[in-house]
């Protein structure tokens, strides 16, 4: 599969203006993900499995009377995570390592205008899985849209650009194997301290105290907020967003190796 990529695959126009060199590569990126079967089964399956298995359980708490209302904003965040931090890292590790990257690295294709294609690759699929999981909540469970849709697709924009830019810079500072567990192993590491499927008030006060400085819980609880009627706006949680959106992604720009 990765041979046939780099075979297939054509590097940006050197007459070609950035933005079209970047709309291009999106292109290649959306068509070698809709390639990859492991890619929509962990993109587009998995959170809409979670929503429904802990839905069904009695462990989660529930919110107006549903356990939906209190899980749909951590799927989401969880969402993010998967196509950002583990689909797009993973498949960019082994990209670099099949020598994808070392060819691109001759184009006139920047590594910031990679990293832009990547991310708005991501948020072009994101758009499927929120369609996805919001049939799924509403056939199933009844669920009903609310808060502020406007901040709450914000704080997903933000939550996007970080777990991508934390997957990139995996991929492109480390060999594939590597990058391969390492993004997996956060993944489930967010989900255990990310405050979506478990609240961060049933963690032990230090490890809570952490927590709420992480990626993963800030997303959520920016999330949750934004999703609810209660009329807080979650300050503090899009203040570390921001803050690890900006410095991963200047991390992941400075860092990213072609080969």
């Amino acid at each position: 599969m990765a041979t046939q990529t780099f075979n297939q695959r054509t590097t940006p126009s050197k007459a070609a203006s950035p933005g079209r060199q970047i709309l291009t590569q999106t292109q290649f990126e959306l068509l070698l993900t809709l390639r990859r079967g492991e890619n929509i089964l962990v993109t587009l399956i998995v959170p809409v499995v979670l929503l429904i298995f802990f839905a069904s359980l009695n462990i989660v708490p529930a919110v107006n009377g549903s356990a939906v209302n209190f899980l749909f904003p951590g799927i989401l965040a969880l969402a993010v995570m998967a196509a950002g931090m583990v689909n797009l890292g993973i498949a960019t590790a082994y990209e670099r390592y099949y020598g994808v990257l070392k060819r691109l690295g001759s184009s006139p294709l920047p590594r910031s205008g990679l990293i832009i294609a990547k991310i708005i690759s991501i948020l072009l699929l994101e758009i499927v899985q929120v369609v996805l999981l919001v049939g799924v909540a509403i056939l199933l469970y009844g669920w009903q849209p609310k808060g502020s849709p406007p901040l709450a697709l914000l704080a997903m924009a933000l939550g996007t650009v970080t777990f991508a830019a934390i997957g990139l810079a995996m991929a492109g500072a480390l060999r594939a194997e590597l990058t391969l567990a390492g993004a997996n192993a956060l993944f489930l590491l967010f989900i255990l301290l990310g405050g979506g499927i478990l609240p961060l008030s049933h963690l032990p006060a230090p490890l809570a105290a952490i927590a709420q400085f992480l990626p993963a819980a800030a997303l959520t609880q920016a999330l949750q907020a934004t999703m609810s009627n209660n009329g807080t706006f979650p300050g503090f949680a899009f203040l570390i967003l921001v803050i690890w959106t900006i410095v991963v992604l200047v991390i992941a720009i400075r860092t990213f190796q072609w080969e």
